[in-house]
């Protein structure tokens, strides 16, 4: 096999062209048979092959950087520089990333998680090079998706600005360009790259400045209608109104036609943009037909595409995309919002049942945040549901435009705590620390299902800015009311008395506090535990005389320490003098959080019923 030869780059390179395609079905294969057993992001993967081989074929990786947004298209990178006998590990506990990482590999050239930051960094490279006097490339791969969000445009306009040596590839997987159209742009695009055409063009310009009174009008007239020729034939023009050549749209599956344009690019001064055109899911007919589907999957069957069955219990997901529909029945005021996520945050069914209260802002979190601002001055009760690493990108929104302003919208973070697999790019382990300063905000977080339906209804009622953070997976299996009900704010409930230890735990860690006290009772010690609901306004009657019963308080939270939740209670009981109260806080100490299984992680940080009963027995010593 042609792929059991490749262990860098410089191996691909002593491939001849004609051998390429055989590669690129092997690592579809390869793609298919590992991402079935492990899971992770497989169609955007599989439809970037040939573009991460054509890549490595004509730059000189790792002295070319090139960068990956996001990351869920660089599996192929990822196996062709080095990578290949670990990938199996990829996106599991201890082994290799399902994203690019500086730490790594000298290949990685930027660690990315989020999207549409490529271009920036890229440019930041670009720029670098310039400044050392060397000739290196920066070429930042982002897709159509990514492109929909500002900071991409804003990389854009200063690329343009800088006339940096700056090659961007756009993978567009969605955008509808008719036939005829990319015919003829592929065809123009592969001369438009040649030495000869771009010889040619200057010298025609050199030669139309010199003729005497009418040149420089000439010269005018002929970008004009080339201008104008390329955005009547290309999508071009606003690329190029921003600064760029444009090449393309080229067949991004073609591997001739890329290595071709590749090659030609080298040779190019000033920002590049090379649209190119890939399928989602190529090669394998499930993911093709559902591309959505196969995003991100789990371990699935590769005859039948079928993954493993839905577990009973709901989850958290699903539960408040039903609990909002319900209230939005009620409600013709509620209206949702999220950011090119409405299957992972539960929204798909509210757009479906409400189309015109529904709107996806795209990769765009401030740009949702201020727009949610903007229904809510307005009259409306905007819930903005986003995953909680998302959430942080959006601070100076929820700053100026919601608590500054005091506007009742409702931040809803999905995945908020560990997540698991994709790592700590993605996990929400900050968004306590981020928000509970801001005067104005409410932040809550449900012991279980049936609470977080409670908690939705009470954050939409409250009038005021509204943080509801809940976690990723399936819930408890608690039954759920029919009724839903607002809770008081600012109110916990004491859910076990003890005399030794009060455990006060909040979120997903509530029922494992409550599991430790069990295991604590075996030791002879009587823990009890206060279910918190609110990280603001904190429950100070319920915490201080829990504080002032037991003279022990343990905090519990899925959440940095440092500025999270129990760091709230420690300053609680600061400002009330009781600092005769002995105090330990379990969450997740100064450092990022790897990837792995939400069971493995929990008990690696110590917030699971043992890693609680363990520190509730060392504090009592």
């Amino acid at each position: 096999m042609l792929l059991e030869t490749i262990q860098s780059p410089v191996d691909l390179k002593k491939l001849k062209r004609e051998q390429l395609p055989a590669l690129a079905a092997e690592i579809r294969q390869f793609l298919l048979e590992t991402v079935s057993t492990t899971g992770g992001h497989l169609g955007s993967n599989l439809g970037t092959v040939e573009l991460a081989i054509a890549l490595h074929y004509c730059f000189d990786s790792p002295n070319d950087k090139i960068i990956w947004d996001v990351g869920h298209q660089a599996y192929t990178h990822k196996i062709l520089t080095g990578r290949r006998e670990r990938f199996h590990t990829q996106r599991q506990y201890q082994g290799i990333s399902g994203f690019p990482k500086r730490c790594e590999s000298e290949h990685d050239a930027f660690g990315v998680g989020h999207a549409s930051t490529s271009i920036s960094a890229g440019l930041g490279m670009a720029a670098a090079a310039s400044l050392d006097g060397t000739k290196k490339h920066a070429i930042a791969v982002i897709g159509d998706g990514s492109l929909t969000g500002g900071m991409a445009f804003e990389a854009l306009n200063q690329a343009g600005h800088l006339n940096k040596n700056l090659i961007v590839i756009l993978n567009d997987n969605e955008m509808s360009i008719s036939k005829n159209v990319g015919a003829f742009s592929t065809f123009i695009s592969r001369k438009m790259t040649g030495r000869y055409y771009r010889d040619l063009k200057k010298e025609m310009q050199g030669l139309l400045k010199h003729i005497p009174a009418i040149g420089t009008d000439i010269l005018h007239f002929a970008r004009r209608a080339e201008n104008s020729l390329k955005g009547f034939l290309t999508p071009g023009a606003l690329f190029e109104a921003l600064g760029f050549d444009y090449i393309g749209p080229l067949d991004g599956h073609d591997l001739e036609q890329l290595i071709e344009v590749f090659r030609n690019s080298n040779e190019l001064d000033g920002p590049l943009l090379v649209h190119v055109m890939t399928t989602k899911g190529k090669g394998y007919k499930p993911a093709e037909e559902t591309p959505a589907k196969y995003h991100g999957v789990g371990v699935f069957d590769i005859e039948t595409g079928q993954g493993a069955a839905k577990p009973a219990v709901k989850s958290y997901t699903d539960v408040f995309g039903e609990t909002l529909v319900e209230l939005a029945e009620a409600d013709p005021k509620i209206v949702a919002i999220t950011a090119a996520m409405p299957d992972g945050t539960g929204l798909n069914l509210f757009a479906k049942r409400f189309p015109d209260r529904f709107f996806d802002v795209g990769i765009a979190e401030q740009h949702g945040m201020t727009f949610a601002a903007g229904l809510a001055a307005d009259g409306f009760r905007p819930v903005a549901a986003m995953y909680s690493t998302f959430v942080q990108r959006a601070y100076d929104q929820i700053f100026h435009d919601i608590c500054l302003q005091k506007l009742p919208v409702t931040i809803a973070m999905d995945r908020a705590g560990v997540v698991g697999d994709d790592g700590p790019t993605h996990h929400g382990v900050f968004d306590i620390s981020y928000l509970r300063h801001l005067p104005g905000m409410t932040m809550m977080a449900p012991k279980d299902e049936n609470e977080l339906r409670n908690m939705l209804k009470t954050a939409i009622n409250a009038g005021v800015p509204v943080a509801l953070r809940y976690p990723r997976g399936a819930g408890f299996g608690v039954e759920l009311d029919r009724d839903i009900r607002a809770l008081e704010i600012g109110r916990g409930e004491w859910l076990l008395e003890g005399q030794d230890l009060t455990i006060v735990a909040i979120g997903a860690t509530v029922y494992p506090a409550l599991q430790a006290a069990e295991k604590l009772k075996q030791h002879g010690i009587a823990a009890g535990v206060i279910n918190a609901r609110f990280v603001k306004p904190l429950d100070a009657e319920l915490i201080i005389s829990a504080a002032r019963s037991t003279g022990r308080i343990l905090t519990v939270e899925e959440n940095a320490l440092q500025g999270g939740f129990g760091s709230a209670v420690l300053e609680l009981l600061s400002d009330n003098n009781l600092q005769d109260v002995r105090i330990r806080r379990l969450g997740i100490a100064d450092h990022f959080v790897e990837q792995g299984s939400q069971a493995q992680l929990r008990k690696d940080i110590g917030i699971d019923a043992d890693g609680i009963a363990t520190a509730a027995i060392e504090f009592l010593k």
